[in-house]
This record gives structure tokens, sequence and C-alpha cells, in this order.
């Protein structure tokens, strides 16, 4: 597979506090690769060695197959958790100025973000102050300087914190769309969905020490567990549901389906397929609701979380 970023064996201490214990992470090119973990985990830490915020002990960084170096802060766009746009400064002075720190002339400057601006519909933020904005409206800015210079890995903390539904989805489709065009990203969050929604590949980082690790789906095939919900339809609830007990493994369901007579959590043995349980309810019952179980990325979190 072909990396844009490697992390090798990166450990940081603080003091006599280990934030990263020989962590490694490949990141694919083209990929939204999810970097997640509890508060205090070590997430922004490794962030902070990528940008060069701060040197690792042990172990390096390779961007694009070379060792990491200050010049390859170019090719990085960084949205941190903790914004840094200068409050009592104009918008448009603003980001003429981070852009042009990030190589920009002002011109290209200028014509970038004409088009950013256009697409936002935010033309006349322009002369308004930082402070005069929204938590949602100055982070709208914040994004744009992060991808205004189109850098080969954009790295999002926290990208969707102070929007409504409406502008978190708005960005969740930038973010899509810069992926499509030849972007890699790190995306670090604590909304499960979003990763549900956007992660090729993700890591998890609990107390210092990565945990796991790999393609989201291949993950969510490492943790299935055979289990089905089944919503019936019956006049005989509690023959048809004792018949279904005897000879399969059954939990309480707690899914919402309109008009269900009997709904079962279906476990099956390691032998047993979907289409014998399909067989058999359908024997037994009227079947309306025949979904597998896939864990969530939720679900793995926690899970993870607590066996480690």
């Amino acid at each position: 597979m072909n990396n844009l970023l490697v992390a090798d064996s990166v450990s940081k201490n603080f003091g006599e506090f280990r934030a990263l214990n020989d962590v490694s992470i490949a990141v694919p090119k083209g990929s939204i690769f999810g970097l997640l973990g509890p508060n205090g985990a070590g997430k922004t830490t490794l962030i902070r060695v990528i940008n060069q915020i701060t040197m690792p002990d042990s172990g390096h960084v390779l961007l694009d197959g070379e060792p990491l170096k200050p010049e390859h802060i170019q090719n990085i766009g960084y949205l941190p958790e903790e914004r840094g746009l200068y409050k009592s400064m104009k918008v448009g002075e603003q980001v003429l100025y981070l852009a042009q720190l990030k190589g920009l002339t002002k011109q290209e400057a200028k014509k970038r973000l004409k088009y950013w601006f256009e697409k936002f519909e935010i033309g006349d933020w322009w002369n308004k102050k930082i402070q005069e904005l929204s938590k949602g409206q100055a982070q709208k800015i914040q994004f744009i300087v992060t991808v205004l210079h189109q850098p080969k890995l954009l790295i999002f903390d926290e990208p969707f914190s102070g929007f409504d539904p409406i502008n978190a989805n708005l960005i969740k489709d930038e973010i899509l769309q810069l992926r499509d065009e030849g972007a890699t990203v790190i995306f670090s969050t604590h909304r499960m969905e979003s990763v549900e929604e956007l992660c090729d590949h993700i890591a998890l980082i609990h107390k210092s020490n990565k945990v796991l690790d790999g393609k989201l789906t291949d993950i969510k095939r490492e943790y299935r567990t055979n289990t089905f919900e089944v919503g019936l339809q019956t006049n005989q609830i509690e023959r048809v549901t004792n018949a279904i007990k005897e000879k399969f493994e059954v939990f309480p369901a707690t899914f919402k389906n309109l008009n269900d007579d009997v709904k079962l959590n279906v476990k099956l043995n390691a032998q047993g397929s979907s289409n014998e349980l399909l067989s058999f309810l359908t024997s037994k019952a009227e079947v309306h609701h025949f979904v597998e179980v896939i864990p969530s990325a939720n679900d793995i979190f926690i899970q993870t979380v607590k066996n480690n």
C-alpha cells in the first residue's frame, strides 16, 4: 500500500509522563484516516509531532517517503482543536496574512480566497473582525485557512466543533471532496457517527499506546458477533418466541420497528447461516425485519477501551 505518512515507533515523554509509547501508524494516500482515543490518550501529542510542533524522543516520521523536515510544513494543513485566529484582526487581512505564511503570493491567495468565500457565501465577512463572528463562523474561516494552500496532508482535530448540523454537513462534504481531489486526511474526533461517515482507516490510541489499527470495514468484520435483529408479526407470540429460543441463542432487542409482535436479537453459532435462520423464521411467522447487527465505530471504541 502506498502511504503518504508513516509514524514509526514514536515515543514522547513530558517529564515522567509518557504521552506516546512506541506508536506506529501508516496513513494511505487518498484516504481519510481516523485518529481516535479518549481524552488524554496521546492523539494530540502525535498530531503535534507530525506538525513538528514538538519532537519525538524516539522513532521517526516519514512524509511521502522522506524523513520529516521543516520545509514539509508547506505540505500540511492543520486545523487544531484550539483555534488560533487573531480576534481583533479583520477577516480579510488575517486570511491573506496566513495564506502568505503558507507560501502563497498575495495575488494567488486573493484568487483562492475569492473561490472559497463565494462557495461558502461569506463575502460580506471580509471587513468584519473575528470577534464579531460566531464560533461556527470563525470555524469556517479557520477551515478555509487550513485548506487554502492545497496541502498533500490535511489534519482536522474536532473539525465540527461549534457547527450546527447544516454547517457540519457542509464541512463534511468539503472534506470528502478534498479527499476525492487527491488530499490525504487525518481526522481526529470524539463523534463516532462522523467516523462512520468519513473514515476509511482508523487507529485507536489509549493510555499512550496504539490498541487498534486497520481498515474500518475489516475491523467491523473482526468485531461482528453473527447476531441478527428479528422483527416478526404473529398472533401466536409465546409459541413462536419459545420455538426460536429452543433453537437459537436469543437476547432482548432494543431496535425500533413498526407493527412487530415479536422483536428479538438472535445469535447464530459459528456454523449457523443467515439463510438457515431466515428460513426457520419464515416457517413460524411473517418476517418484517431481518438485519445483521454490525458493530458501530462507537461500539468498537467503547469495547476496545474497556478491554485495555
